[in-house]
């Protein structure tokens, strides 16, 4: 197979040995700082889009897709929400609650929380609360029974275990010959859950639905029904139809608009590391750029005879483009194979690195996750690839316009 000509000297230069040792240098400098930048840029990508999928997925563990609650804090009309839940094949499941607040007393401590009255059976169909019960059992939770399931950071703050018991105090008190005084009711610990997150570990406490009803006196309304969908980015699309059917006696949130926030911090976070890795890439690239002046320099005599041979100029700038190019191929094709093995393995090879050395990067007693979940997305690999490679193409312009403006006889005319 016959090569074109410009192909064929750019790829004997690049692997010619040169009489410029520090030539030499720069070119494998480039290539390890593109092959550095692109292994770091998959590798930190990957950990961050498994850490978004981690907190997600804690986050969805007790809340909702979507929740449908009235204005006035309770769901006054019950069987016109459930028709029109009922209707859309999209939502697999659907579960009343009861939401209030009060304060827990175990032993000498007391502790506000977040209470959750739920239905147990229809529970399990919208939270994952039934499989994060470290202790006890979920389905103790009968009505009438006075039970409770605790986060387990309040349970250790409050000092109690599974079947010891706690002091609920309510908001809404009772009225009594003395005046008014705050409703307390006792509570048996059914059961201990950790989601991993501390905010619902240290601060919801689960009753049954029932119990809820009378501690609080909501005379059989609910504060809403939380709802599961089959697809839960269809989210924000359900809620938009929920609440123009319904109208606006109801409040229809998602699970995206609670937690805007936080998510929209997470892809902040993300562009920001990625606009601060590619920095590495761009500088690594642009080293080429070097490589090739002083290359250019090195080979003004035979750009000389190439032109007077009648090699065109741009033939001669394709030259070194094709060196330049092929510099940072390698180093993209190193730093691309590098960083998919490590985002594949990084779960197994953090654990390893902590034995090794005997530390622990996310301690458990400070971070809600402790580990390094990864998830690699083709996506962002062929975006990656795709800069670095325009970055080493852009660094070899001014390099090579530099060496197809030669002119042969001002370089011959001492040799």
């Amino acid at each position: 197979m016959i090569r074109p000509l410009e192909l064929l000297i750019g790829l004997r230069y690049t692997r010619a040995k040169r009489r410029n040792h520090f030539i030499s240098f720069i070119s494998m400098t480039s290539m390890m700082g593109i092959a550095i930048g692109v292994w770091a840029l998959i590798t930190v990508l990957s950990i961050m889009n498994g850490f978004e999928r981690e907190l997600r997925e804690r986050i969805l563990s007790v809340a909702s897709h979507v929740t449908v609650s009235g204005h006035d804090g309770w769901l006054s009309d019950q069987e016109t929400v459930n028709h029109e839940i009922t209707k859309r094949p999209e939502i697999l499941a659907s579960a009343p609650f009861i939401l209030g607040q009060g304060l827990l007393m175990g032993g000498r401590m007391v502790k506000g929380a977040l209470i959750r009255g739920v239905l147990p059976t229809e529970e399990g169909g919208v939270s994952n609360l039934s499989e994060s019960m470290k202790q006890g059992d979920w389905n103790a939770l009968e009505s009438g029974k006075w039970r409770i399931v605790l986060g387990s950071e309040l349970a250790r703050q409050l000092g109690v275990s599974v079947g010891q018991k706690v002091t609920l105090v309510a908001p809404k008190g009772q009225i009594t010959p003395a005046g008014l005084l705050p409703r307390l009711k006792r509570f048996t610990v059914a059961g201990i859950f950790e989601l991993g997150m501390y905010e619902h570990d240290s601060g919801l406490a689960i009753l049954h639905l029932g119990d809820a009803d009378r501690l609080f006196k909501t005379e059989g309304l609910v504060s809403g029904r939380r709802l599961k969908l089959a697809d839960l980015y269809q989210a924000p699309r359900i809620r938009e139809q929920l609440s123009r059917s319904l109208g606006a006696g109801y409040r229809v949130t998602d699970w995206t608009t609670q937690h805007i926030n936080l998510f929209r911090a997470i892809k902040i976070e993300r562009r920001v590391m990625f606009i601060i890795l590619l920095l590495i890439v761009a500088v690594a690239a642009f080293n080429i750029v070097s490589t090739l002046v002083m290359l250019v320099t090195d080979k003004r005599s035979d750009v000389a005879i190439l032109r007077t041979l009648g090699l065109g100029p741009r033939r001669v700038m394709a030259i070194f483009m094709i060196q330049g190019t092929l510099i940072g191929l390698i180093g993209i094709f190193i730093g691309g194979i590098s960083g998919v093995i490590t985002a594949v393995n990084v779960e197994t090879l953090v654990p390893w690195l902590e034995g090794l050395f005997g530390i622990e990067f996310f301690p458990s007693s400070v971070y809600v996750i402790t580990d390094f979940p990864a998830q690699l997305k083709w996506r962002d690999v062929y975006q990656i690839i795709s800069i670095s490679f325009v970055l080493s193409i852009v660094a070899t312009l001014y390099p090579a316009w530099r060496a197809s403006r030669t002119d042969p006889a001002e370089v011959l005319r001492y040799e």
